[in-house]
């Protein structure tokens, strides 16, 4: 193993008394290799540049790979549904899904290293969930289809090109989107009716698109205004064309939140699973998500290179986003959130 990778993966370890020592982490690499494979849901190549960290996990410790793309939801049904026949290790859900994960039994507790430099708000207290990683609801805009690119929710109301807002159903990116339009259209966590109203108003106007805004449905010119990550939208439009798509946060509001690994309770290859934990919260783990245009839970503690650095926003576009306030109200809101959009959305579509 280069030196550098154990000097990045290991540094501070002994400082900090409540997680892995040098030695746990040894032997955790020893029995991660002994498996042999890692497997993973929600975790597929495109998404925060995922794929650099799996080439690295292949090429340092010599783990095999496979990941099956699914919303947060999926995952955590797959888990608890195959329990002793468990066909993924490790997971990536959306915040809100963390706690529900571990309400529901699935999930097996392991804090890396860096468990101190995590933020108390953003982890589980015993190591659970913890977001490795945050993002902010954008716009992409296909600027080939769309003359006027919205720069704000209320601009939305008045555009002549569909949006597509993901599936409120499943996807956390969907679910955080409709809390986003709803604090910037005066609600909260617990109120995000302004946000079902404006929705409901695209379905009349015949504007709402169920598509589901991916790479794919991009690249093939399906998506006119598509409601994304921040992180999700950069990436998307350096992949297929800078020119042709535009990545905005509105300007009225947004929401931050961010996504957590969840390891599988009955994973096969769990030394494999928390070794994965451990090095996407390492230096070289955070900077492979800052590099897909991802923010870094450990931000404030890395010196990113100045060209990852580049792939980010300007930083005054952030200045109405906000973190989720209250999240005890919006675990309960984004439960009920599937029924209130086909009741009060899905309903009105042409």
């Amino acid at each position: 193993m280069n030196q550098g990778m154990r000097f990045t993966l290991t540094a501070g370890l002994l400082a900090l008394s409540c997680t892995a020592q040098a030695d746990d982490l040894q032997a955790l690499e020893q029995a991660a290799r002994a498996e042999g494979t890692v497997n993973s849901v929600g975790m597929p190549d495109s998404w925060a540049n995922w794929k650099d960290t799996w080439a690295d996990l292949n090429r340092l410790y010599g783990l095999a790979h496979t990941d099956t793309d699914m919303s947060s939801a999926q995952e955590i049904a797959k888990f608890a549904a195959e329990k002793d026949d468990a066909t993924a290790d490790i997971g990536d859900v959306g915040a809100s899904f963390g706690p529900i994960a571990v309400q529901q039994g699935v999930t097996q507790p392991f804090k890396p290293s860096t468990w101190a430099q995590i933020p108390d708000w953003a982890k589980d207290a015993d190591g659970h969930w913890m977001l490795a990683y945050t993002g902010t609801i954008a716009f992409i805009v296909n600027k080939q289809l769309v003359q006027n690119a919205p720069r704000s929710w209320a601009d939305l109301r008045t555009g002549s090109y569909k949006v597509s807002a993901g599936d409120v159903s499943k996807a956390a990116q969907a679910v955080n989107g409709v809390l986003a339009a709803a604090v910037a259209l005066g609600g909260n966590e617990s109120d995000v009716k302004p946000a079902l109203d404006l929705y409901a108003d695209l379905a009349r106007q015949g504007r709402l698109s169920l598509a589901n805004p991916t790479i794919q449905t991009l690249e093939k010119g399906e998506i006119e205004v598509g409601v994304v990550w921040d992180f999700n939208g950069l990436n998307y439009r350096d992949q297929i064309d800078r020119e042709r798509f535009e990545v905005v946060i509105p300007s009225d509001g947004s929401i931050t939140s961010g996504y957590t690994t969840i390891i599988n309770k009955w994973a096969k290859h769990p030394n494999a699973a928390k070794l994965t934990r451990e090095y996407i919260l390492s230096d070289a783990g955070q900077i492979n998500l800052a590099k897909g245009h991802a923010r870094p839970i450990r931000a404030e503690h890395l010196n990113l290179p100045a060209d990852v650095q580049a792939k980010l926003l300007p930083q005054e576009q952030y200045a109405k986003a906000q973190p989720i306030r209250d999240a005890a109200a919006w675990e309960a809101t984004s439960k009920a959130l599937p029924r209130l959009w086909q009741e009060q959305v899905i309903l009105h579509m042409k």
